[in-house]
């Protein structure tokens, strides 16, 4: 799906999503921030497949990605544990093989990255890299949440045109 198709289904289903969002979590930046990204998944994915039925495409994506939220809190929790019990687990290290593919394959990302316009990165590495919500990234950038949105969308584009993910 390409810009102006993309754009006509943001306008006509966003509130709707974002509300739906909202009541599941209770939480409205979390809700605006899932709403976004089930739109950029939208966009990444219609443009490897066809999508028969938009509407249901993303109530689907927006439903699974509030599920992953909470799943991702509910791990969060920690429970103690005595030192001796952690000692007798077993060690899950990488092979060298691993541990070279990996290197590269992040090396290729950082090289990826470093491609992106200074702002762009700035919106990028705070959201996928540390975490922050569109709101905490417009605070700290002195930005708009829709600026933060436009930059995390070109970054994400150039990323997977520059990947193996497409």
């Amino acid at each position: 799906m390409i810009g102006k198709d993309l754009k006509r289904l943001f306008l006509a289903h966003r509130r709707e999503l974002q509300t739906y969002l909202n009541r599941r979590l209770r939480d409205r930046e979390m809700a605006a921030d899932l709403t976004q990204e089930t739109f950029l998944r939208f966009a990444e994915q219609g443009s490897r497949t066809t999508i028969v039925d938009d509407r249901s495409y993303l109530y689907r994506t927006a439903r699974n990605l509030a599920i992953d939220h909470v799943r991702r809190i509910g791990r969060h929790r920690t429970d103690s544990t005595t030192h001796d019990d952690l000692a007798d687990l077993p060690e899950n290290l990488p092979g060298p093989e691993q541990i070279v593919d990996g290197r590269q394959r992040l090396d290729r990302l950082r090289t990826i990255v470093e491609g992106l316009p200074k702002r762009t990165r700035q919106v990028f590495v705070l959201n996928r890299i540390e975490g922050l919500t569109y709101s905490e990234i417009a605070g700290r950038l002195g930005i708009s949440i829709s600026s933060v949105q436009k930059h995390l969308a070109s970054a994400l584009q150039h990323v997977l045109q520059r990947t193996d993910l497409q």
